[in-house]
């Protein structure tokens, strides 16, 4: 792959990202401009491919784009402990058990609503009725 020039559309299927985001990545700074063609086209290499992965796999598990850029500032110093990196997923961890038990109240709320339901009429739903001021 060294030395391997990918056109913006190629970069985005070999990762599954579209290349309006990979544009945006670009002008927010995780990924890197790369260099241009004769003919003024992107060419992608293969630490492009590589970071761009990086930041779609990080997305793709929910890290929002400032703990993207806080992982990627660190892997790139690979001497340093990873208890930072640790700290970062552990907070994100801890959002998504947060977001897991709201979600299961939310469910249990509108479980409890659904099944006061007994296909009446829209005067007597109990839905439209617990959703009403």
């Amino acid at each position: 792959m060294k030395g391997t020039n990918l056109a913006i559309g190629e970069l985005g299927r070999r990762t599954g990202t579209k290349v309006e985001t990979i544009r945006y990545y670009e002008r927010i700074g995780l990924l890197a401009a790369p260099q241009r063609t004769t003919s003024n086209y992107r060419a992608y290499g293969a630490e492009h491919l590589n970071r761009l992965s990086f930041i779609r796999r990080s997305r793709d598990l929910g890290f929002s784009l400032d703990q993207v850029r806080a992982l990627l500032d660190l892997s790139d110093d690979r001497q340093r402990p990873c208890e930072a990196v640790d700290a970062i997923a552990q907070e994100h961890l801890t959002e998504i058990d947060r977001k897991i038990a709201d979600l299961q109240a939310l469910r249990r709320e509108l479980h409890s609503i659904v099944s006061q339901c007994h296909a009446g009429t829209v005067a007597e739903c109990r839905i439209i009725e617990a959703l009403s001021p």
